[in-house]
């Protein structure tokens, strides 16, 4: 997993720590709870591979993302703004998660 980059994007008010690897197009992995950026990691490797930039944040309050103290800002709409401030920053046109 030495190929594997780790780092942190200042998005949506939180700093959040993502791994990735490869380039061309982006698959974003979102994990669940207790999980981590860990769980994806043989998928990232892989799909990798085949040509695929792959990228797999820690979502807020875990691992070594911020975790804001007021339970009312992990709501799903916190979470989709994390999301999309992370593709923004990273140059990824997010209209494209919205198309049919």
């Amino acid at each position: 997993m030495e190929k594997i980059e780790h780092t942190t994007v200042a998005t949506n008010g939180i700093n959040m720590h993502i791994a990735s690897i490869g380039t061309g197009p982006v698959i974003l992995f979102l994990h669940g709870f207790p999980e981590l950026w860990y769980s994806w990691r043989n998928q990232l490797l892989s799909l990798s591979s085949l040509g695929y930039r792959c990228i797999a944040p820690d979502l807020r309050g875990h691992g070594d993302t911020d975790a804001p103290p007021s339970s009312a800002t992990y709501s799903g709409i916190h979470i989709a703004g994390d999301l999309v401030g992370l593709l923004d920053h990273l140059g990824q046109i997010v209209s494209r998660l919205w198309s049919p």
